[in-house]
């Protein structure tokens, strides 16, 4: 007999809401921030990118396969590696999910989960 099966993150948080939240607020910051927006093929749009990475994030968490039905595999330092990301970028990207954490984020374990994937995938995805 087995115990009890441990919620997911994302079923945790609430659901996809949370991640829209969480990804509205990161955008928020990252349209106001000229240095990393000028990264972004579309700075005057980012709707599709909040999209993406709100999917993405969703899946990754436990939620639905909604981003994969739609790009494929994740892939993301191929998706990336035309976008010059070094340390400074990182940083900025990282401080902006902070911050969109600090908005969003009211349970320390969450915060705790989230810092923990989102801190070594910035580094990973670092490429200049």
């Amino acid at each position: 007999m087995t115990g009890p099966v441990a919620a997911t993150l994302f079923e945790r948080v609430g659901g996809q809401p949370f991640f829209d939240r969480l990804v509205d607020a990161f955008y928020d910051g990252v349209r106001a921030d000229p240095v990393l927006l000028a990264l972004y093929p579309e700075p005057a749009d980012l709707a599709p990118a909040r999209r993406r990475l709100a999917l993405f994030l969703g899946q990754y968490w436990g939620g639905p396969t909604a981003y994969s039905d739609e790009r494929g595999h994740p892939r993301l330092r191929m998706r990336h590696a035309p976008f010059p990301i070094d340390e400074h970028m990182r940083d900025r990207w990282l401080g902006h999910m902070r911050r969109a954490m600090d908005a969003c984020v009211t349970d320390a374990a969450v915060r705790a989960e989230l810092e923990g994937y989102f801190t070594p995938s910035a580094d990973h995805l670092r490429n200049a």
